[in-house]
């Protein structure tokens, strides 16, 4: 694993997570299949940022679409398998594949829901507002 050299720094602490985050995300961007786009969308009141990722899953049904979290990762598989039918192709140009993609998702960020339509799987992801807590913290005589 390579290292980022902005992490050996002494005053960040605890941000190992973050370092491996970003090793798997620099190997899992690779895959260019299927594609996607990412867009922030206007807020409903309750969530400040909602993010839509949207995939072309065009030939996938619902059933053979999967979206998972998984240890703070959004997974989305999708599986197609060759029907039994006996086919003569004069050309093949669309296959039967499977894909996984993966998002690795910041604390705090929600599954909002998900929805198939025209070939697009859009998978709406939001961060609801957090509270604003100041806490005082009580200093101990040393002597």
């Amino acid at each position: 694993m390579s290292r980022f050299p902005g992490f050996s720094s002494p005053f960040l602490l605890g941000f190992d997570e973050i370092e491996r985050v970003l090793d798997r995300v620099s190997k899992a961007a690779s895959d260019g299949y299927p594609p996607y786009n990412i867009e922030r969308i206007s807020g409903d009141g309750v969530a400040r940022d909602v993010l839509r990722i949207t995939l072309a899953v065009a030939g996938f049904t619902r059933d053979q679409l999967d979206v998972t979290l998984e240890d703070s990762q959004l997974v989305i598989r999708g599986r197609q398998t060759e029907d039994d039918r006996p086919r003569q192709f004069l050309h093949r140009g669309i296959a039967a594949r499977q894909f996984q993609r993966v998002f690795v998702l910041a604390e705090g960020i929600e599954v909002a829901g998900a929805e198939l339509k025209d070939g697009l799987l859009a998978i709406d992801l939001a961060r609801p507002e957090p509270e604003r807590i100041v806490r005082r913290i009580d200093i101990a005589a040393g002597d």
